[in-house]
This record gives C-alpha cells, sequence and structure tokens, in this order.
C-alpha cells in the first residue's frame, strides 16, 4: 500500500501529483524546484541559492517520511544551463556530504515556472511504517 507524504514546509504540488510517495519503504519525492513553501514563489534567479532551496524541500519531505537525506539513494538533477554544474556542486556536496546518493544530471531546454534547476530523489527507509 502506497502512501501520500505532504508537508507544509515544502511547497505544495503545482500540478495533479503528490509531493512524495512512500511504499514498501522506498521514498520517491517528485522534481522540486525552488519555491519557498511559505510564500509559494520562486525564490532569487541565483542558482546557488535556488539549490538550497530544491534540497531544503527534498530535506522537508524526506524528513516528513520518517528519514533524512542520509536515506536519498539516487538523485536527477535538471538544469537549464550545464554552465551552473560547478556551483550546483558546491551546494549539493553540503547537503549529501558523507557517502552520497547515486545521481544523474542532465540539461534540459525549459523547467516549470522558468527556473534553472529541479531534483527529484528517491530514498529507503528500513523500517518505515508505511
Amino acid at each position: 500500500m502506497k502512501k501520500i507524504i505532504e508537508t507544509t514546509d515544502a511547497p505544495a504540488a503545482i500540478g495533479p501529483y503528490s509531493q512524495g510517495i512512500l511504499v514498501q519503504g522506498w521514498v520517491f519525492i517528485s522534481g522540486q524546484i525552488p519555491i519557498e513553501p511559505a510564500t509559494n514563489k520562486v525564490i532569487s534567479d541565483d542558482i546557488g541559492s535556488q539549490t538550497e532551496q530544491v534540497l531544503s524541500n527534498i530535506k522537508a519531505i524526506i524528513e516528513k517520511a520518517g528519514g533524512t537525506l542520509q536515506n536519498i539513494v539516487k538523485t536527477t538533477i535538471y538544469l537549464k544551463y550545464m554552465d551552473d554544474f560547478a556551483r550546483v556542486n558546491e551546494v549539493y556536496k553540503r547537503y549529501f556530504s558523507d557517502s552520497p546518493p547515486a545521481r544523474a544530471t542532465v540539461q534540459v531546454s525549459r523547467l516549470p515556472k522558468d527556473v534553472k534547476i529541479e531534483i527529484d530523489a528517491i530514498g529507503f527507509i528500513r523500517n518505515s511504517s508505511d
């Protein structure tokens, strides 16, 4: 059985999808963009700040599911500009300093709300109560 994960500490879905789904210990986190949950607005145009907000949103969702960032096993990063790759990595490594997850990074032509970055994630929480 799947359990819908919802938290006000991450932005509400902007379409017909869930922030996250927990099923048999696996947590599937929908792509997060740099929306600040309190205002529901895209934050600054700076890629560092946008990356920080996206990872903060992912952290809030995995925590609501009963885990931590250490439970993330795979992420996919979608970048509007591959030239932002190094700056994204600077921020990313602060969130995933110990045993970082597997990852793919791709450049895309456009993202929702014309942001510069989106990240989705998959986590595993052993002993979850789903």
